[in-house]
């Protein structure tokens, strides 16, 4: 028994280890949703950098945006939920019951957006980080920026 609980704690402190090495050192893969970043369209895929006291917008090797942690004024996160209709069509056709279970099925899509002043230049972006990565983007921001993520869900709007 021994044996075992000492094999047990070497896989996992090894393991443990180990995650620090694989963790993602170049940043994170974002999808620009829209902003004021010039030469970008929607739905293109960045890095995201994370780094010091600043943030930084990359295409490749090319820097897009340079954004001092000391010139972001706002932190926000909401959350698009939505049903998969297509897929639940598609699966219906080979297994109706499938298809039916699939029509419960909801789709989240994270988003993060940054709004920055530096002296004159001012500006902001949106964009979609993956379902593993959007805590850990907020977590960075706020950690360099010391400003707290508003949830854009939370607010409501009267017309």
């Amino acid at each position: 028994m021994r044996i075992i609980l000492a094999r047990l704690m070497t896989i996992t402190l090894s393991f443990s280890m180990a995650l620090p090495a694989l963790a993602n050192s170049d940043g994170y893969g974002v999808t620009y949703d829209g902003g004021s970043v010039t030469d970008v369209k929607a739905g293109t895929g960045l890095r995201l950098l994370i780094e010091g006291s600043q943030i930084q917008l990359m295409r490749g090797k090319a820097e897009l945006a340079t954004i001092p942690a000391s010139a972001v004024t706002e932190i926000s996160y909401g959350q698009d939920v939505h049903r998969r209709v297509g897929t639940a069509i598609g699966l219906a056709i080979i297994s109706f019951g499938a298809g039916a279970f699939m029509l419960l099925a909801k789709s989240k899509k994270h988003y993060v957006g940054l709004t920055w002043a530096n002296g004159d230049a001012k500006g902001g972006f949106a964009m979609q980080c993956d379902k593993n990565d959007y805590r850990g983007i907020l977590a960075g921001l706020e950690g360099i920026t010391g400003k707290k993520a508003v949830n854009s869900d939370a607010m409501t709007v009267k017309n």
